[in-house]
């Protein structure tokens, strides 16, 4: 299944490209942003990975359909576009999208597949909120997190022979088409490791501050989490998939002290997010 491509021109002029630049240098010295790539996956190229991530998201749009509003989907996807390019792969196909779904979460899909809930959208206050969410998945399809989790094994669907089968076979293959959508299923609802989550966290702030917006709006929504009931349906699968808001907010701290602090006025854009989710 292929996501509709919502891409409209980059409009968010919230930073200025030569202080990106430098921004971008001194961050990636100070939380060792590079871009090594994870190591297990470095026999996967791009164009595979691509596959991989198109049967990723069709089993997403299938849970979920897209939520049918072409101006909140243009505006996520522009809010993601300039994110995408100020990470370590912006020449992905990168494809946002909003699922049609009241549950509380954001998923992430190798080659550039990154979707948000509709239901998680009004718990957000401002843009950059939105965007320290995205950054956070942004992160996942950098470091290549879900092709990790799969090689390495997690439950008798996945491992390193169903992508291995998948990907000789170029999808041609009905059973190993199957054994892949099995293999991506098991990864969705055990969730990547915590580690890879940590360091989404760290990277998404990074992210977000390079692209100009407050770099605390990925821990303002970490402390939104934190105050609701875990019991909540809307939010199972989110708290049974991550690890828990707190510990996420203190190794956050512990990353980033108060060396972010002086970034801390970039824009949040709380009246542009507010305009677009009016009525949603």
């Amino acid at each position: 299944m292929r996501l509709p491509a919502l891409v409209a021109g980059l409009a968010l002029s919230v930073f200025s490209a030569g202080a990106a630049a430098q921004f971008k240098l001194d961050l990636n010295r100070l939380f060792d942003t590079g871009k090594n790539l994870v190591e297990a996956t470095r026999d996967i190229n791009e164009q595979q990975e691509a596959e991989i991530g198109r049967e990723y998201a069709a089993v997403l749009v299938g849970a979920a359909p897209l939520f049918a509003d072409d101006e909140l989907q243009r505006y996520v996807n522009r809010v993601g576009r300039w994110l995408s390019l100020h990470s370590e792969r912006p020449d992905l196909n990168w494809q946002f999208g909003v699922l049609d779904s009241n549950n509380v979460n954001a998923f992430a899909t190798p080659g550039g597949y990154v979707l948000i809930t509709k239901g998680l959208l009004p718990r957000l206050k401002n843009e950059a909120e939105l965007a320290g969410v995205l950054a956070h998945e942004i992160v996942h399809v950098v470091r290549k997190h879900h092709l990790a989790a799969m090689r390495k094994g997690k439950g008798i669907e996945a491992g390193a022979g169903v992508l291995s089968e998948y990907l000789s076979q170029r999808g041609g293959s009905a059973l190993a088409k199957e054994r892949l959508v099995g293999g991506v299923k098991e990864v969705m609802l055990r969730g990547l490791d915590k580690d890879d989550e940590f360091e989404a966290d760290r990277m998404g702030v990074v992210i977000a501050a390079r692209a100009g917006y407050d770099p605390y709006g990925l821990p303002a929504v970490l402390q939104m989490l934190q105050s609701l009931n875990p019991q909540d349906s809307a939010l199972a699968l989110m708290f049974a998939t991550h690890p828990d808001p707190n510990s996420r907010l203190d190794a956050l701290e512990r990353a980033m002290g108060a060396r972010l602090d002086p970034f801390g006025l970039q824009p949040q854009a709380a009246e542009r997010y507010a305009s677009f989710l009016r009525g949603k």
